[in-house]
């Protein structure tokens, strides 16, 4: 894996770093264990917007401090079903926009990883985990439900059944238990979550980026889709592929 490190751009609360062909992009806000509050998620969403026309091959996402991010800032949450509609089409886009991005993403773990924090890890390709970590979505707690895609995504990961213990019970699981359900691609040792999403980033910024994307259709379509229409798109992206060569 290269180590040069080029141009650092610090934000109050959220830093970009280019390690090569990658982009390091950290979460900033380490007093509050990095909780989403609306202006945290909106320097993420512009950082993104800008990340489209950059030149790089891979996106690493990472929290500064004690833990990845500790979810919502509660303090913020909409309440009226007018303010939730404003949000998410203001800084509440960020979710969708990472998962959206169009290069491959990898989120590195550690300390708390809830809520709105889970939420923005399930929204990349792939997740590393050191042994700190902790995962889970306590929203029921406070009455309502994971808004972000975490509902969705981890329904298509997990099945229903381990769906529900997350969601409905609100419990909190560790990485090798995440790990045991198949949310990571890797757990490693304490402090190392960061190195080793870059090493798995690098891979994937190896693959033509047309192929990142055909594989990220297929496996949604597969997941979502019916069989036949599954099919349909995995022969498309091969002929697509094809093509290109």
């Amino acid at each position: 894996m290269s180590t040069m490190l080029q141009r650092t751009v610090p934000s109050a609360l959220v830093t970009t770093q280019r390690r090569g062909e990658l982009l390091l992009v950290g979460l900033d806000r380490p007093a509050k264990l990095n909780a989403l509050s609306t202006e945290l998620e909106q320097a993420l969403l512009d950082v993104l917007v800008a990340a489209t026309t950059s030149d790089a091959r891979a996106v690493v996402l990472h929290g500064t401090g004690r833990s990845f991010c500790a979810g919502a800032d509660t303090s913020q949450l909409a309440r009226d079903p007018a303010q939730v509609a404003a949000y998410y089409r203001s800084s509440g886009r960020v979710h969708e926009a990472l998962a959206g991005l169009g290069v491959p993403t990898v989120a590195a773990l550690h300390g708390h990883c809830l809520g709105g924090g889970l939420e923005l890890a399930l929204a990349c390709d792939l997740r590393v985990a050191d042994t700190t970590a902790v995962l889970g979505l306590p929203e029921v707690g406070l009455g309502i439900l994971p808004g972000s895609g975490g509902l969705t995504r981890l329904t298509r990961m997990l099945g229903p059944g381990l769906a529900r213990r997350l969601i409905l019970l609100g419990e909190r699981i560790d990485a090798e238990q995440a790990d045991a359900w198949g949310l990571l691609a890797a757990v490693v040792p304490e402090g190392e979550a960061l190195a080793r999403a870059c090493e798995l980033a690098e891979r994937l910024a190896a693959t033509p980026r047309h192929v990142h994307e055909w594989a990220c259709r297929a496996i949604d379509a597969a997941s979502e889709a019916p069989a036949a229409t599954s099919l349909l798109v995995e022969q498309l992206a091969y002929a697509a592929l094809s093509d290109a060569h």
